[in-house]
């Protein structure tokens, strides 16, 4: 069998990582999903109607706009989130691929 070399470009190795990540948690998930359901949403709807702490809601909020899942925008004192979809898109389509590429490897 032959051998390939693996070159691994570690700034996108980070920057995949950190949307897996923030994709891969359940209340971020259920977050996802409710912000989903209503295109744009207060932070305070959020968390009020999921019944979360605001301080857990803003933290995983946080997790997923810094990995470009949801956009935040500031109107006065309050935020607003919605998905990014066209970053979603992007890391369905590149585990696809990968998923399909391992799948013909072995």
């Amino acid at each position: 069998m032959k051998r390939t070399r693996v070159e691994i470009n570690q700034d996108k190795l980070q920057v995949s990582s950190e949307i897996l990540r923030a994709l891969a948690h359940p209340l971020r998930i259920k977050i996802l999903g409710f912000i989903d359901q209503h295109d744009e949403l207060n932070v305070n709807k959020i968390y009020n109607t999921l019944r979360l702490e605001q301080s857990i809601t803003s933290q995983h909020l946080r997790i997923m706009r810094n990995a470009g899942i949801v956009h935040a925008k500031r109107d006065g004192k309050y935020m607003y989130y919605s998905i990014n979809y066209d970053k979603i898109e992007q890391v369905v389509h590149a585990v696809n691929r990968f998923l399909a590429q391992a799948e013909q490897e072995s």
